[in-house]
């Protein structure tokens, strides 16, 4: 599976009136990492997805769900 761009991330930083190095300090990564989940060049662990959530005051689905993906899609996959 392609790591998509995280638009949803970036936005919730900025809402945040942090940086990258901001967010990256919260989480306890670098800023190239937060920089690299946010141009799609790395999939970060679910360990990582909640610390960022937390930071941001957002949920892994306001974050991280694939555009277009809702419950009739994750039905029709059963």
């Amino acid at each position: 599976m392609a790591v998509l761009k995280n638009k949803k991330m970036k936005i919730a930083r900025i809402e945040c009136d942090m940086s990258q190095e901001d967010l990256a300090n919260a989480v306890g990564v670098t800023r190239q990492t937060i920089g690299l989940i946010e141009t799609g060049k790395y999939n970060p662990t679910l360990s990582l997805c909640l610390s960022i959530c937390r930071a941001t005051g957002k949920t892994l689905n306001d974050l991280f769900e694939e555009e277009g993906y809702n419950e009739k899609s994750a039905k029709a996959e059963t």
